[in-house]
């Protein structure tokens, strides 16, 4: 097969090239970074170099694919100017018109937890909207929305938090369990779909553990060295205060307490719990756990 994958090799796009190369496929990474060039031809695949910005660039790119693979890369949440919705949606709308003149007919869409909600969800109101502008598609073109949990490498960001003062602190998590998934067991997933047959329009979440925030503490901890290590639950406004102060966008800010509250509600997880994967990843917190202390160790 020919296949088209997004997001440069970035933590779920670089394993699941690896993996569709291994398995003889013909692989093309988009990247807007030059320098990534060399490490994309050294996994065997092509590299296509160019912005996602570009919608030419995008359908000439795609043309001629079997299957696609489409994400939103992240955006600076620190940039003040950042609008995060505008940005996700003009993204979709330029996969949406690429799609459409290239003549995909295979495309496995990364969304998220709570991308099937249109409130509560915060800044993942993006991803939602992604999805309804792709499902505007006409009907020939397959559709899978991948919809993983919670990433574990985004508790790198409490690194600073416990060297400073000795627990993660946010408004989720304490007693509450939280789903949690490992980009490589989304990338296994999102393979999993891309040489599957065409199965019209459906989401499919992704999961590779489900453990309390205190669970999470204590595996964490024991790693670092850090044994009594704590999950404390604050309140909605001290975690936004507490964005804030390391200078992030306000607005983000926001929206990012309100997508951590619904993950303390159960409210984002609802359709992951009802939809539950008959199996679960394969990487569990432990091996997460040795990268964290990786990190924890190196930083300053």
């Amino acid at each position: 097969m020919k296949v088209v994958i997004t997001g440069s090799l970035g933590h779920i796009s670089k394993p699941l090239t690896t993996e569709l190369v291994q398995k003889g496929h013909d692989v093309t990474v988009i990247s807007s970074n030059p320098e990534k060039r060399v490490a994309i031809e050294h996994l065997g695949a092509k590299a296509a170099i160019g912005s996602l910005e570009d919608v030419t660039f995008l359908a000439t790119t795609f043309s001629g694919a079997d299957a696609v693979y489409t994400m939103v890369p992240p955006g600076n949440y620190f940039d003040p100017n950042l609008d995060l919705f505008a940005y996700y949606t003009r993204l979709g709308a330029n996969y949406a018109q690429a799609i459409k003149s290239s003549g995909v007919k295979r495309v496995v869409n990364l969304s998220t937890i709570g991308g099937n909600l249109s409130a509560g969800n915060g800044i993942l109101i993006g991803a939602h909207h992604v999805e309804l502008i792709l499902n505007q598609l006409p009907p020939e073109v397959s559709i899978t929305h991948m919809r993983p949990n919670s990433f574990y490498y985004n508790l790198l960001g409490y690194i600073d938090m416990i060297k400073h003062y000795g627990v993660i602190a946010a408004n989720y998590g304490g007693n509450q369990v939280i789903p949690w998934v490992s980009p490589i067991d989304i990338a296994a997933a999102v393979a999993e779909e891309l040489l599957s047959p065409s199965r019209g329009r459906n989401a499919r979440p992704v999961g590779s553990e489900d453990l309390s925030g205190n669970a999470v503490a204590k595996i964490l901890g024991e790693a670092i060295g850090k044994p009594d290590l704590k999950w404390v639950v604050v309140s909605d406004e001290e975690t936004l205060n507490g964005l804030v102060s390391i200078g992030m966008n306000p607005k983000i800010g926001e929206g990012l307490v309100e997508m951590y509250a619904g993950l303390q509600s159960g409210l984002l997880a609802q359709y992951y719990y009802d939809n539950k994967p008959a199996k679960m990843g394969k990487v569990k917190m432990k091996d997460f756990a040795k990268d964290f202390a990786r990190t924890y160790n190196q930083s300053v």
